[in-house]
């Protein structure tokens, strides 16, 4: 199964006092094809770096160009293995701000550590603040991220942010597919917000899940909030992790008289038992995007379908490297 594409976007404008080798995109380890996808829509290479480790596993990372003066970014989902990808990413950073480069920008389409948010209980750590408190020592001076658990996660940094939705991505594959009465559903209240915005886009109805968390894994679906009997239910979330979740809330859509349920999701981390899951439920499409790199198993399953966000990315680091609005991208 073939990943889609996005639109072309135009190429960069050359900079002043040194053309576009001002203007450079690295890649760590994570996601190297999307990296290479948001270079092709900018018409550029993407530029070198050596990556290996030692013997003890330790990560050893090597500039291969000059980047002085140079307005840089730097793509790397700190997706699984996390803390491998995220101290490279630190890495790579540190060794851009002390070849002088001009500017370095985050470039984080998966964002590790989100869920951990907030103390939730007694003696915990607020993961997701000691994560941007690292990019921002290790010399970012702006991040790229698309689609954070929580939003209020941009609050943590102390440098700018900027934060795009996949959703004009997915709305797009949605409305191509002219699903009847439709009723978008949020698999828990925190998403509620996201699912708004997706059926005003998709002129639908709106449903909620209440849901409770019994383990740090596993939830209970409890009760569905709006009208799914006899309608086209499509989940909206912003992770697929175990798929746990997912299959309990699509037997609770069936459950209530709906007829078909899709399912749509940024992040498809899919960890442990998620693709057997998925496999043996009864869902008619789950949709993810290429934040994190596809595996193998994940593009032989029939019912999943890979959407590229890199255009979107393109888009918004062409716009950052001319200092032009991005807003336009956030709706």
């Amino acid at each position: 199964m073939s990943v889609a594409s996005a639109p072309t976007v135009a190429s960069p404008r050359r900079t002043r006092g040194g053309g576009e080798n001002k203007f450079k995109i690295f890649s760590g380890s994570a996601n190297e094809a999307l990296a290479k996808e948001i270079c092709d829509f900018l018409q550029m290479p993407l530029s070198e770096r050596q990556l290996t480790r030692f013997s003890d596993g330790e990560n050893y990372i090597h500039i291969a160009e000059n980047v002085r003066g140079a307005d840089v970014f730097v793509v790397q989902p700190t997706c699984d293995p996390v803390d491998t990808h995220l101290m490279e990413l630190l890495l790579m950073i540190d060794a851009l701000k002390r070849a002088s480069a001009r500017r370095i920008t985050a470039v984080i389409p998966y964002y590790g550590y989100a869920r951990q948010d907030r103390k939730d209980k007694p003696r915990v750590p607020i993961s997701s603040k000691l994560v941007a408190d690292l990019l921002t020592t290790a010399g970012a001076h702006r991040a790229l991220t698309l689609d954070l658990h929580a939003p209020q996660i941009q609050g943590f940094f102390n440098i700018p942010v900027d934060h795009l939705f996949a959703s004009p991505v997915l709305v797009d594959h949605f409305k191509k597919l002219d699903l009847p009465d439709l009723t978008v559903v949020s698999p828990d209240a925190g998403g509620v917000e996201r699912a708004r915005f997706f059926a005003k886009k998709m002129d639908s109805a709106l449903a909620i899940v209440d849901k409770r968390r019994i383990a740090m894994d596993e939830t209970e679906v409890m009760h569905v909030i709006g009208e799914v009997s006899g309608r086209t239910a499509v989940i909206l979330d912003d992770i697929i992790d175990t798929a746990g979740t997912l299959v309990k809330t699509t037997e609770a859509l069936l459950r209530h008289g709906a007829r078909r349920v899709l399912a749509c999701a940024t992040h498809a981390v899919l960890s442990g038992p998620a693709l057997e899951r998925i496999a043996h439920s009864r869902l008619e499409q789950v949709v993810v995007t290429n934040s994190i790199p596809p595996s193998r198993k994940l593009l032989a399953e029939p019912r999943l379908r890979v959407l590229s966000v890199a255009g979107l990315l393109a888009t918004a680091i062409r716009n950052i490297h001319e200092e032009s609005s991005v807003s336009r991208l956030f709706i």
